[in-house]
């Protein structure tokens, strides 16, 4: 091993050169943020600065108020992300907990909305019907040993919260995420998360275009009632209902499939069923799967027979039962969306100790989740230009941190202009070239 002499160097050196495609992603649409929701003294830092510093951190997978000490004198992530003036600690801490509510959150939705509007969303095939997958779902957040405001037993088995969150489009970009108290049931105040998610939807122009899928945990009358005229397809909760009883209708009414020796798959529709049991309502169609074991996978005769009961709620054109329950098994992709959030960007224990401005920092996590996504997206648009093989349709955050925002990189100022050189053998440069080029 040969020794190097190590010295500090004079050069503007810069080991997340991506922070700039952030910005990119984000020219323009920061107009958004008032400069001020509140009237402050001249010499302040403004709101907007807060926010964007905030995204920064998290577009970096960085969730500690303390971590913006690191970008106090990186000036390329400060003309990445237009901001004026830097805070330090204490002050992105206690800023964040005065922002105003309510504005702070529209705002940031706002923003959000303003990405997404730009982007394209993957589509699946209902049976020749194109539809644009609306995920919702709940995911706790484990915060475990923490007294943050807020923090309380999941259902998970831990102590934490149960933020509500629902993505669109295959590729999994972020439309909406809301905190809530980790004892707090799934369906308490989705009736209202739905209502928004619909207004951004028909905002996004997908308004009789998507599939809204839920979880039994929202299997209520009140969620379809907001869902509208959109198409869904909901989990079904059997609550008090006779497994037996299923199995005698499948075997009337359904389609059987011996899957092994000793097992029977029954599969089908049923029409006569009533949200909620209201018989004042209409019947909506209920697509059912019924597996019957008589014997285990070794063949071995079982005393009684085994049921396992799976049903859907659902109102788009649908032939088989079949397509019905790939699709809703298709809702579990939203399971590695949450993975991304929680393990690749780190929001997993929220750093705030109050839970008004955990709130902000999730939305926050919402609107650097989505330029990270947009990021990935136009990668795999260009993968000609990749120096490795690209054969998926969605790169991971963490891959996306790693190949592209973690690049090095070098700030030069000179005769008026600012130029960022990047390695010689940066081997991502070509493609970052030509995503500066699109969004110049």
């Amino acid at each position: 091993m040969k020794q190097y002499k190590i010295l500090r160097g004079k050069d503007d050196l810069n080991s997340t050169g991506g922070n700039y495609f952030c910005g990119l992603i984000l020219r323009g649409l920061t107009k958004i943020l008032p400069a001020d929701f509140q009237v402050r003294r001249k010499d302040a830092i403004s709101d907007r600065d807060i926010l964007m510093s905030q995204i920064g951190l998290l577009c970096n997978a960085r969730t500690d108020f303390n971590d913006v000490e690191l970008y106090k004198r990186d000036k390329l992530f400060q003309d990445s992300f237009g901001i004026q003036r830097m805070p330090s600690e204490p002050t992105l801490r206690t800023r964040l907990d005065e922002m105003p509510q309510e504005k702070c959150h529209g705002a940031l939705r706002s923003l959000n909305m303003a990405i997404l509007k730009k982007r394209t969303f993957r589509n699946i095939d209902a049976e020749g019907l194109k539809l644009v997958p609306v995920d919702m779902d709940v995911s706790p957040l484990d915060n475990s040993g923490s007294r943050k405001m807020g923090v309380s037993y999941t259902y998970k088995g831990h102590d934490g919260f149960a933020p509500m969150f629902s993505y669109v489009g295959g590729e999994g970009h972020m439309l909406d995420c809301e905190l809530r108290p980790g004892k707090q049931h799934c369906q308490l105040d989705t009736p209202e998360f739905i209502r928004r998610n619909i207004g951004m939807i028909k905002e996004l122009g997908l308004g009789g275009k998507c599939l809204i899928r839920l979880d039994s945990g929202n299997d209520a009358e009140d969620n379809i009632d907001e869902i509208g005229n959109e198409y869904f397809l909901i989990k079904r909760n059997l609550r008090k209902e006779s497994k037996e009883q299923w199995l005698a209708m499948a075997r009337r009414v359904g389609e059987k499939k011996e899957s092994r020796p000793g097992k029977n798959v029954y599969t089908g529709f049923v029409h006569h069923l009533h949200p909620g049991g209201n018989e004042n309502r209409p019947a909506v169609p209920v697509a059912f799967e019924v597996v019957e074991r008589e014997t285990d996978v070794h063949g071995q005769l079982l005393l009684q027979p085994e049921l396992e009961v799976n049903t859907w709620w659902l109102n788009f054109p649908c032939s088989k039962a079949e397509t019905a329950i790939s699709l809703y098994h298709d809702h579990g992709t939203s399971e590695q969306f949450h993975s991304e959030l929680k393990s690749d960007l780190n929001v997993e224990r929220l750093p705030s100790g109050k839970l008004c401005v955990n709130k902000i920092v999730l939305l926050c996590a919402m609107v650097a989740f989505n330029v990270l996504r947009t990021i990935g997206q136009e990668v795999i648009e260009r993968r000609e230009l990749a120096p490795v093989k690209i054969k998926v349709g969605r790169w991971r955050m963490k891959t996306i941190l790693q190949n592209v925002i973690y690049c090095a990189a070098k700030r030069v100022r000179h005769s008026g202009q600012r130029l960022l050189k990047f390695g010689k053998h940066c081997p991502w440069f070509d493609i970052l070239e030509d995503l500066a080029c699109t969004y110049a």
